[in-house]
């Protein structure tokens, strides 16, 4: 099955570009989203062969990121990195913080473009909703810049006979979502039944967004500070733990007495900041003021000293005519 949809996809890009194909740099994607949600799948769709495990399990079947990459008809390199589910419960949810953030050691020269994955055959849950915070909290607000929404589960609107837009209508949660990345988006029908010539220009679309991806970000990749942030810094890791578990209201007894801590620390800071601010507001003015009532001293000097020259003057002029 995987060697026919090479093959259609190959004649799709000799159709597009000719026999000559130009080589396109290589390009690196990542796939982010809830487990069940097909991330594994869209990577194996992509790369046009089985290369992650994909099951429908109750439990997340991917538990570490991966890297794996495919060669084009056009000889460009395509590398594709699957991650945990976003919010998995097994492992515990900080684990695969952690895991994820460490797919940015396996995309050594940054990565071109970020995949959101959802499923068609499900609403948005509480925790997708909160996914542009998540992001935002783990890699920064960049990262919506380099984003596409990938729709798995496309087959789904022949099944109810629906539309992307009645979809899009009774979610209107997605709009936000859509709408900070410009509503980049892409439906994936990752079924073995789909067949090879759907599929392949599925792929061709989305590998159209891609660049497009790249062209909006002038060819620079999303490196995230990958010298600082995947090298173990701990204490930047649990910092981000904690925005997480706080919006998800979900904070242990002990980081509520820590950030209690550093809150009331972070006010007594403030204070002390506040404090001095006025102080050197008070010196510069009280320094201001000095300056411009010797200012005024030095002005009325002057003005009584060019009287009192101008009296002895005209008092010479008198003595003269004497």
């Amino acid at each position: 099955m995987w060697v026919k949809f090479a093959s259609k996809i190959r004649d799709l890009f000799e159709g597009a570009s000719g026999s000559n194909l130009q080589l396109k740099p290589a390009r690196t994607l990542v796939l982010l989203g809830c487990s069940g949600n097909g991330k594994s799948a869209t990577g194996n769709s992509i790369l046009g062969r089985e290369a992650f495990e994909s099951k429908r399990r109750a439990a997340a079947v991917t538990k570490e990121c991966n890297l794996k990459n495919a060669k084009l008809p056009n000889g460009q390199i395509i590398n594709v990195i699957d991650t945990p589910g976003l919010f998995s419960l097994y492992p515990s949810n900080d684990s695969t913080i952690q895991e994820i953030l460490k797919c940015f050691r396996l995309a050594k020269e940054g990565i071109d473009a970020v995949l959101m994955v959802f499923s068609l055959r499900s609403r948005l849950t509480e925790e997708e909703k909160s996914v542009l915070l998540v992001l935002k909290i783990l890699f920064g607000n960049d990262i919506v810049d380099y984003m596409i929404v990938v729709f798995t589960n496309e087959d789904s609107f022949d099944d109810n006979n629906d539309t992307m837009e009645d979809y899009l209508k009774e979610c209107p949660a997605f709009k936000e979502i859509l709408a900070v990345c410009e509503n980049r988006m892409v439906q994936f029908d990752n079924r073995a039944k789909a067949s090879e010539s759907k599929k392949a220009k599925q792929v061709q679309e989305f590998l159209h967004l891609v660049e497009e991806v790249v062209r909006k970000n002038n060819n620079k990749p999303f490196t995230f500070g990958l010298q600082h942030e995947t090298m173990g810094n701990e204490a930047v890791f649990k910092e981000k733990q904690k925005k997480i578990r706080a919006m998800k209201g979900s904070y242990t007894k002990q980081e509520m007495s820590d950030l209690k801590e550093v809150e009331n620390s972070d006010q007594h800071q403030l204070s002390k900041m506040v404090e001095t601010r006025l102080m050197e507001t008070a010196t510069m003015l009280e320094q201001k003021l000095t300056e411009e009532k010797i200012a005024r001293l030095e002005a009325d000097l002057r003005e009584k000293l060019d009287r009192a020259e101008e009296e002895l003057k005209k008092k010479n002029e008198k003595c003269i005519i004497l």
